[in-house]
């Protein structure tokens, strides 16, 4: 054959042949399909924020997440102005005197449920506290210009975030007396969300500490939190629950988890809190919630987020693909079409398709097998015309396996999940250069133009 060839000729075999543009055709495909791994990306927040959806939309049914806040006494004072008026009497200015407890103690029994809207699954629960503890009626104020202290119109303010959460009426014992809890609270600027008990006479107890007590059936959605409103607050929480979530300002002194469920203990002291046992009006009203703490009942590492953290090694596995259909192009002699590598591609951004809406409808870590098996077995299938070697398809099936299957691991193990992916692309990353060490990339392209051209 004539080696004499036209620029155009000589320009359409090196385009054809060169194993640099081949490598840049590749990387540059491999950016394009970043577009479809960005749009799987977007399903997964579209599917997360319909779930989330779900969820309010239930919890705004059943009961939000619940915030206990209490309880508070209040005691109306009245002081005099320090301004005269015109005709020599003093203003009279109205204040509430809020009285937080010596000690405080909840001992509680969380019973969750998981109730189900179309496909989602939500948390909920009911609980069973005892409240207990004790006033004294000798708080340290500002008495300066102090008129009267009015014992007669003193009532409790017990913070609830959800009162639709309340299954049975609240009684209190206060002392000996019986009460009972009216809807609504007297002090918004410090309990937005509450219900009110007033009290008998107090006037002939004030030197001394009353106790009071009261059951609580509560139901909420996700959260059960507490404000260490005591001198002394000491929480008890006992649940079938497996999965709890420690959160707020203060964690357990004890806890206890296993298969049966959880137990947590807290003890807070006065000094651990940013507050006084006593104020004026709403002074501390802010302070209070930034002291909360709780646990979370929550689902264990949801699907949506290891679908969304399997997403962003899609790059990781298309190139690793890639690799061995550009290494096996370049060894073999094998031509391989762009549109080859696209199908390829297109498959490998499949697999997370597959996976989120099969996880929807069962385990995520069955539908991570099933969407893995589905897509190997189709790309093998595949590769077989392709490669015409079944040795080369095994090798490329087995790599797929052992890249899905880390993926997997590191997916189970999310505290440790940067370690092995770095660790894991570093693996990747040495294999790929011991096994080419010895390939001669310019002697490969210039064998591939001389054989075209000859």
């Amino acid at each position: 054959m004539s080696t004499d060839s036209t620029l155009p000729d000589r320009l359409n075999n090196w385009m054809k042949h060169s194993v640099t543009l081949k490598l840049i055709s590749i990387a540059v495909l491999i950016l394009i399909l970043l577009i479809p791994t960005s749009m799987v990306k977007d399903i997964i927040y579209e599917r997360e924020t319909l779930s989330q959806d779900a969820i309010q939309e239930v919890s705004s049914k059943w009961a939000n997440s619940q915030t206990i806040k209490g309880p508070i006494l209040t005691i109306p004072i009245t002081y005099y102005s320090t301004i005269k008026n015109e005709d020599g009497s003093f203003t009279e200015i109205s204040r509430n005197l809020n009285i937080l407890p010596d000690d405080l103690q909840v001992n509680g029994q969380i019973d969750p449920e998981s109730l189900k809207r179309g496909i989602y699954e939500i948390v909920v629960y009911k609980s069973k506290m005892n409240v207990n503890g004790s006033f004294s009626l000798n708080p340290k104020f500002d008495k300066t210009n102090l008129k009267q202290i009015h014992w007669d119109q003193a009532f409790l303010t017990l913070g609830i975030s959800d009162l639709r959460g309340i299954k049975d009426n609240i009684n209190l014992t206060w002392g000996d007396k019986k009460l009972r809890a009216e809807p609504g609270s007297k002090i918004m600027d410090v309990i937005s969300s509450g219900v009110t008990i007033d009290l008998p006479e107090i006037d002939q107890d004030k030197q001394q500490n009353i106790n009071f007590n009261f059951a609580l059936n509560l139901q909420g959605s996700e959260n059960l939190s507490f404000i260490p409103i005591g001198n002394t607050t000491e929480i008890k929480l006992t649940s079938s629950w497996t999965d709890p979530s420690f959160n707020g300002n203060f964690l357990p002194n004890d806890r206890l988890i296993d298969k049966n469920g959880f137990s947590a203990d807290w003890k807070i002291l006065q000094l651990n809190r940013n507050f006084p046992q006593s104020w004026i009006n709403n002074k501390y009203s802010s302070t209070l919630d930034q002291s909360a703490f709780g646990v979370d009942l929550m689902l264990p590492l949801d699907d949506y987020q290891k679908s969304m953290r399997s997403a962003k090694y899609a790059i990781m596995t298309i190139a690793l693909t890639f690799l061995i259909f550009f290494l096996v192009e370049v060894l073999n002699g094998e031509k391989i079409h762009a549109f080859q590598y696209t199908l390829v591609g297109l498959s490998l951004c499949l697999f997370y398709v597959l996976l989120i809406s099969i996880s929807e409808h069962s385990n995520f870590n069955l539908a991570y097998i099933i969407s893995a098996i589905a897509v190997i077995g189709m790309i093998s299938l595949y590769s077989i015309s392709v490669f015409k070697s079944r040795k080369i398809t095994l090798l490329l099936s087995a790599v797929l396996c052992g890249v899905y299957g880390f993926l997997f691991v590191t997916l189970q193990l999310a505290d440790f999940a940067l370690l092995l992916g770095s660790v894991g692309l570093a693996l990747i990353l040495g294999a790929t250069m011991y096994f080419t060490r010895n390939i001669n990339w310019y002697a490969i392209n210039s064998k591939k133009l001389n054989e075209a051209t000859s």
